[in-house]
């Protein structure tokens, strides 16, 4: 296996995790974190990152920042800005650098 493109694989994550929401496969995971952090979050924090109080659950994953990567650059974590959140959305890629699991960790 080559080196690892660590930006192509945070866009893929991105665009997986973008994919993922309103699956049913999701419903606990990524679908379930843009929900419960519009309704958890202040709506200040919504108007300062989004121009809007109550954003489409949509827009929340447009938030999304890499918080970390980790596992030989296997895993990678997102989260929102500014540290509002214990939970992040993990991608994990396989040894082929598909993507093998997206879940919601706290």
């Amino acid at each position: 296996m080559g080196p690892i493109n660590i930006e192509a694989r945070e866009k893929a994550a991105i665009k997986a995790i973008k994919s993922a929401y309103g699956t049913p496969e999701q419903e606990d995971g990524v679908t379930l974190f843009a929900e419960h952090h519009i309704e958890e979050l202040e709506p200040e924090y919504w108007v300062k990152h989004l121009g809007i109080k109550n954003p489409d659950p949509k827009k929340v994953l447009d938030l999304l920042v890499l918080r970390e990567h980790w596992d030989e650059d296997r895993v990678f974590d997102f989260t929102l800005p500014e540290n509002v959140t214990d939970y992040v959305i993990s991608v994990e890629f396989d040894d082929n650098g598909e993507i093998e699991d997206i879940t919601m960790e706290s």
